[in-house]
């Protein structure tokens, strides 16, 4: 087991995070799904990674509370003998134009996606260290964190903030030879862009899309694996994008 590459996949129950916990358990990971709720979401990917020969666990707890972070990741080192590979996926998004906000849905939005993220980043430091140059951590950013979008102020400056980390992060890290990257999705088939971009909607968005349609939660994870490996090695602070050309330059 100590011979393995550990990875920790927030939000790795659902969606984008499913697919990025099922690549990384291709590629030989032993791969930590957390979730918050999802339980039975969780351990359906769980078992999905384990019919295909790979191997994971789920591991519940909430990124926006730093005490349940720094208790998990100790407990996955304890498991696992080591920690090499980071991805901060979690993230929730509540919709409201600027003038009916809630502060307690802006804090909600910015505890989860930013300060969750740093939460884990701070936790697995330590041992993101220890593994030199095998440590990735990649966070999952969005499109809209580059060019915003009406409705989403709180889940824009999230990720807005995300990239902002990452390239912080990968200058702190650089010197023990771990890579900070970002992979920046554009409107992916996911249960959050059912629920957000609908009818007409979401014609206009496929109307700006180049490539003419939504993304697969496949496209984004392939990119992450890539981000992941070995060979990846001399890519830090960089924002790999994978949004059908929605937004190029």
């Amino acid at each position: 087991m100590a011979d393995r590459r550990v990875a920790l996949v927030t939000g790795g129950s659902r969606g984008i995070g499913r697919a990025i916990s099922i690549a990384l358990a291709r590629e030989g990971l032993q791969v930590v799904v957390n979730y918050t709720a999802q339980e039975g979401a969780a351990e359906e990917t769980v078992g999905a990674i384990t019919a295909a020969g790979g191997s994971a666990t789920a591991l519940r707890f909430d990124v926006s509370d730093a005490a349940a972070v720094n208790r998990a990741i100790q407990q996955i080192v304890d498991e696992n003998g080591r920690l090499d590979v980071v991805v901060n996926n979690a993230g929730i998004a509540i919709d409201g134009l600027l003038l009916r906000l809630k502060d307690e849905d802006w804090a909600r939005v910015l505890d989860v996606n930013l300060t969750g993220a740093l939460h884990v980043a701070r936790a697995a430091a330590r041992h993101l260290l220890k593994a030199r140059e095998s440590g990735r951590l990649i966070n999952i950013t969005s499109v809209v964190g580059e060019m915003g979008n009406a409705g989403q102020v709180s889940y824009v400056a999230a990720k807005a903030g995300l990239i902002g980390m990452t390239r912080a992060l990968a200058r702190e890290l650089a010197s023990r030879g771990i890579t900070v990257n970002a992979v920046s999705p554009g409107f992916v088939e996911t249960d959050m862009t059912a629920a957000h971009v609908t009818g007409a909607a979401r014609e206009e968005l496929l109307a700006r899309i180049p490539l003419g349609r939504i993304g697969r939660p496949e496209e984004v994870a392939e990119a992450v694996r890539f981000l992941a490996s070995l060979e990846a090695g001399y890519i830090t602070g960089q924002v790999l994008r994978c949004n059908g050309g929605l937004l190029i330059g």
